[in-house]
């Protein structure tokens, strides 16, 4: 699709990180975005800079989303742009044992929970959502209504030591994508999924810089943490390039990661 001040587009996750950069790269195209996110310090202060709307969102809850999605609406129209980038991130072994008496622990439910709730189920709530209202737009170019991104993750393919969570929440939105994308090709709305690597996200900066150079280290090329902004650009490539539909793409320098 062409982008302009003529699409509007919905990003969760906003406030920070790749969805922050997504939201800004959409905005220096013109788009009207709107920010959801729990973090409404952050969120706001995003949104006045880019020109977009805040909205306080939490993606586990229907209310918090419906209400997000009638204020954004209410300010730039239906949006036929839907970029999921709101997640969490967990790490506990299937069996563990205590450091000190070597006692057996059991998994602690509550975390593979968080992490379906958020990564998988909170994605498809809002894909519910924003497929809903983009069904009734007029068609563009090529008869197309609208774009959902999904961010997945390398962990859906190949996850580490204590991604059991993870990595099942995140293969989830990874297998979700292609029966969405054939459930809404008749009405013109297409679906593809960005698996990223090792990034340089909020939760990535706060580690010692020799973990972030060692981390970047296990990339074959380039050697680095990738950088949200280069994240921001595939999305826009994928508003931008209709003929890419149902696809997923791995963002992640060659990296295929180790069991630790």
């Amino acid at each position: 699709m062409k982008l302009g001040s003529h699409i509007a587009a919905v990003v969760t996750g906003a406030a920070s990180g790749l969805g922050e950069a997504t939201a800004r790269a959409l905005a220096e195209k013109g788009v009207k975005v709107a920010l959801f996110d729990r973090d409404a310090e952050k969120g706001e202060k995003v949104a006045a800079e880019i020109g977009g709307v805040f909205c306080q969102v939490d993606v586990t809850s229907d209310e918090a989303v419906n209400a997000g999605f009638e204020k954004a609406r209410a300010a730039h129209g239906q949006e036929r742009i839907l970029v999921n980038c709101a997640g969490v991130a967990n790490a506990v072994k299937t069996v563990g044992r205590d450091k000190e008496t070597g006692a057996v622990k059991r998994y602690p439910m509550h975390q593979f929970e968080l992490a379906i709730q958020i990564n998988l189920i909170g994605t498809f709530r809002m894909i519910a959502a924003s497929a809903a209202g983009m069904a009734d737009l007029e068609p563009m170019e090529d008869g197309e209504k609208g774009l959902i991104i999904n961010t997945a993750s390398v962990a859906a393919q190949d996850g580490q030591i204590g991604q059991a969570a993870y990595s099942a929440s995140k293969a989830g939105v990874l297998g979700m994508a292609l029966p969405i994308a054939r459930d809404l090709m008749n009405e013109g709305i297409r679906v593809n999924t960005i698996l990223p690597g090792v990034f340089k996200t909020p939760m990535v900066a706060m580690m010692p810089q020799n973990v972030q150079d060692a981390l970047g280290a296990q990339v074959p090329f380039p050697k680095r943490l990738g950088q949200a902004e280069e994240y921001a650009r595939l999305a826009v490539f994928m508003a931008e390039n209709v003929y890419l539909n149902a696809e997923y793409v791995r963002l992640d320098g060659g990296i295929r990661m180790a069991p630790r």
